[in-house]
């Protein structure tokens, strides 16, 4: 893959997520939070997509559903193969680990401030167990970056400001607030990590899988949040409001990640083998992160 077709990608991840107008390099934004909630839910890739040709006036690739669930199979042992000893592969597959890594360390901290809020011991102990699982999620990542011969600090350096500034620009003004935010950013969040995966091989892939698993926190922070609305309608509507905030600023870090992390911007785009994505599956993906959203919003009994 060349130069011009990693920076088509980065400018489909960034236009995808806020069509009014990209991040700068510098990470400046021309617009707020909402008008990326807005822009991701009606942009035209969604449905079908705009398809770029690449260099020389080919067809751009696309990437089958097969391939999505294992793009080490794809191509014949020549573009196709990833090379998994590449460099610059190794360099992305440690930022996407040193991301996640990163995401479920804050996770723990969050949960582990939310437990202590609770409204009682039941729920207080509950939560505290939550949040020592994704601890353990955490160690699960650092643990492999060491196995690779790579510092877990470093890894991770560079993505703990965005993690910073979602929660600086989100703080809950209530528990529920913090519950509902648990159950939609870390969502959002994990449905990125995902769709990014679907790019390594497979022994990473399942790995960040396995990193991911949370099926007892989402069962339990969804009925948390369904029993205090019935017990108080009103809250509703204000929590309603709350994840679409959320998932506008969510979007914003993800934008921003994407722009300046290059290593990641590059696998997408199948420079180091396997399938590349092209604007139409990038309009697919986030078009599956919007749906994701709105079904996780249902589950709550709220309008996405």
């Amino acid at each position: 893959m060349t130069d011009s077709v990693a920076d088509g990608v980065a400018d489909a991840v960034s236009r995808a997520l806020c069509p009014a107008g990209p991040l700068g390099r510098d990470g400046s934004l021309p617009h707020d939070a909402a008008t990326c909630t807005t822009g991701v839910v009606t942009w035209e890739g969604g449905g079908g997509g705009v398809e770029r040709g690449a260099e020389g006036g080919a067809k751009a690739e696309r990437v089958t559903k097969a391939e999505r669930a294992d793009p080490s199979q794809a191509g014949d042992g020549g573009e196709g193969a990833r090379r998994v000893d590449s460099p610059g592969y190794l360099a992305a597959v440690v930022d996407l680990l040193g991301l996640l890594a990163c995401g479920e360390l804050a996770a723990f901290s969050r949960l582990a401030a939310d437990a202590e809020l609770a409204p009682s011991f039941g729920v207080r102990t509950r939560m505290a167990g939550l949040a020592v699982q994704e601890y353990g999620h955490f160690r699960l990542l650092v643990d492999e970056l060491a196995a690779r011969g790579v510092d877990p600090e470093s890894a991770m350096a560079g993505f703990g400001a965005h993690f910073d500034t979602f929660h600086e620009r989100t703080r809950p003004s209530t528990w529920l607030e913090g519950v509902v935010k648990a159950y939609v950013g870390e969502g959002i969040a994990s449905d990125f990590y995902r769709e990014i995966a679907a790019y390594v091989d497979s022994p990473t892939r399942a790995l960040v899988e396995q990193a991911l698993e949370d099926g007892e926190r989402t069962d339990y922070l969804v009925q948390i949040a369904r029993e205090a609305m019935a017990a108080d309608p009103g809250t509703a509507g204000r929590l309603a409001l709350w994840a679409r905030r959320l998932l506008g600023e969510a979007l914003t870090q993800a934008q921003a990640v994407a722009v300046e992390r290059d290593s990641l911007t590059e696998l997408l785009a199948g420079r180091y083998g396997g399938p590349g994505a092209d604007l139409a599956e990038m309009g697919r993906m986030f078009a599956r992160l919007t749906d994701a959203h709105v079904q996780r919003m249902a589950r709550l009994g709220l309008t996405a």
